[in-house]
């Protein structure tokens, strides 16, 4: 069965069947990342426009491998080489790629909405790689796939992401993904960064870490980002990390085995003690790997419709 939607433009609204088509036909292709030649033919002839407007490691190269695994063409826009310093709008960038006779466009950018806008003046496959505090979808389907992988199930699962709810993309899909897949959702950090509405999308609100490690099987620990100014929203980083850090000495106290997940990059010393980032309970290097495989299963599940 085909996707419902000819663009991931994220995961609010997304039926489960699409959700879990996806999942299925990701572990396919991780098959594909454990061969010698890591490399299928399935969207040869198909060019892809990787769009990013942000700063990007992890993201930006698992789709670029994942295009080039399944070989399609990968094109990567660096806007600091690109027209847009001339003055160039965003619109006009766009036609002027689409009438290169493009397939897909992935984008990243700070405004939320700007993959929603890219459909309304493009006939491109759409993926969102993240737009603004909105949604991040292939992050939050690499982590669906990493839990389900470790655990064998998302049905009932409960799991609590940890940080900064109010300006993280990654936290909106997990919520709107894991709840369609059945699992049960909740949030922890300080009152700041919790956002009023958040109850209103069916999801625990924990303002103890303990409490939060005690009552779930998986953390979702996002990054605080401090690029951003998030340090605005509590007294000091010391303090956050004594009240909401992850610690090997609060996991033994706890006496609580619990399974650990961190988009990436990780702030040392502030979410994630050394020991935890580097310990047996986190998956975080599989999720990386993961991520590749996800994303080919999102570019070919969109690449290969009519």
């Amino acid at each position: 069965m085909p996707l419902t939607s000819r663009h991931l433009l994220g995961l609010q609204g997304v039926p489960k069947e699409d959700i879990l088509l996806i999942l299925d036909t990701a572990t396919t292709f991780k098959e594909v990342l454990d061969r010698p030649i890591k490399k299928v033919p399935t969207l040869q002839g198909k060019t892809v426009v990787n769009l990013f407007y942000e700063n990007s490691t992890r993201t930006r190269i698992s789709f670029e491998l994942a295009e080039k695994r399944l070989s399609a063409d990968a094109l990567n826009f660096s806007v600091s080489t690109s027209s847009v310093k001339k003055g160039e709008t965003f619109k006009d960038t766009i036609r002027n790629i689409e009438a290169m006779k493009v397939d897909m466009i992935v984008v990243r950018h700070s405004a939320a909405g700007v993959p929603y806008f890219l459909t309304q003046i493009s006939n491109c496959n759409v993926i969102n790689a993240g737009d603004g505090t909105h949604e991040h979808p292939t992050q939050a389907l690499l982590d669906f796939y990493s839990i389900r992988e470790k655990l064998g199930r998302l049905q009932g699962v409960r799991v609590c992401i940890v940080g900064d709810i109010a300006h993280s993309r990654v936290a909106l899909s997990n919520i709107f993904g894991l709840k369609a897949v059945g699992a049960e959702v909740s949030v922890c950090g300080p009152a700041t960064m919790i956002p009023g509405f958040i109850e209103d999308l069916g999801v625990k609100v924990y303002h103890r870490i303990d409490d939060a490690i005690m009552e779930n099987d998986v953390l979702n620990v996002l990054r605080i980002q401090l690029e951003r100014k998030a340090r605005e929203y509590f007294p000091s980083i010391r303090e956050y990390h004594n009240y909401f850090g992850i610690t090997r000495e609060r996991l033994d106290r706890l006496g609580k085995d619990i399974l650990i997940l961190h988009p990436g990059p990780i702030n040392r010393g502030v979410e994630l003690s050394s020991e935890i980032a580097d310990g047996m309970n986190q998956i975080i290097l599989q999720q990386v790997t993961n991520g590749v495989a996800v994303r080919m299963a999102v570019l070919y599940l969109l690449g290969t419709q009519n």
